[in-house]
């Protein structure tokens, strides 16, 4: 074969090669957003933070569409005075809408799992187990951001502040790229 048809059919095949490489349906994954409701003690909404879980499973093609959230089952002056029943909350879509996303991270099938999974401990746990102090809304999504592979620590001055709180982590993991939210 002459030097020149060579060239010519190597850069064909190559050109080839790049276009099935990009022709190749993109890797479904799930991201995981995390949020925070300023809320208001005068309308019945204290501040909150949860996660969003959206995508598109590997695997099996199911679409993602959730969120969940750690609370006190019943809020109460109880909550006050050490452990109560928790719930996980799930917020209507109309909410998700008006709350502040902070960040947002992709995880694969399998974290994605592991991370449902955790949600239903919490949920399930005997007795009772949300603590306003040590496990809150904002341990919960904490919980979320570790497995996640996040940098997270929980400063005293912050456990009933969840929007300061995920600015903090924020701040922890600056891969974030993601700008603090105020007011």
């Amino acid at each position: 074969m002459p030097h020149p048809f060579r060239k010519a059919l190597l850069a064909l095949v190559l050109a080839l090669a790049g276009l099935f490489a990009f022709a190749q349906p993109a890797a479904a994954k799930v991201s995981v957003e995390f949020h925070s409701f300023n809320g208001s003690v005068l309308f019945g909404r204290y501040p909150h933070t949860f996660v969003v879980f959206k995508g598109k499973l590997d695997d099996t093609g199911e679409v993602i569409n959730e969120n969940f959230g750690f609370t006190a089952k019943n809020v109460s002056p109880t909550i006050l005075t050490g452990p109560v029943k928790q719930a996980i909350w799930v917020e209507e879509p109309k909410w998700v809408n008006k709350t502040n996303t902070h960040f947002t991270v992709t995880v694969d099938d399998a974290t994605y799992r592991r991370m449902r999974a955790e949600v239903e401990i919490w949920r399930n746990h005997p007795g009772d187990y949300y603590d306003l102090d040590k496990r809150n809304c904002i341990h919960f999504v904490g919980r979320m951001a570790e497995m996640t592979g996040l940098k997270v620590d929980f400063p005293q001055k912050l456990l009933r502040k969840p929007r300061a709180w995920l600015n903090h982590i924020s701040e922890l993991n600056p891969q974030l790229k993601a700008k603090p939210i105020n007011g």
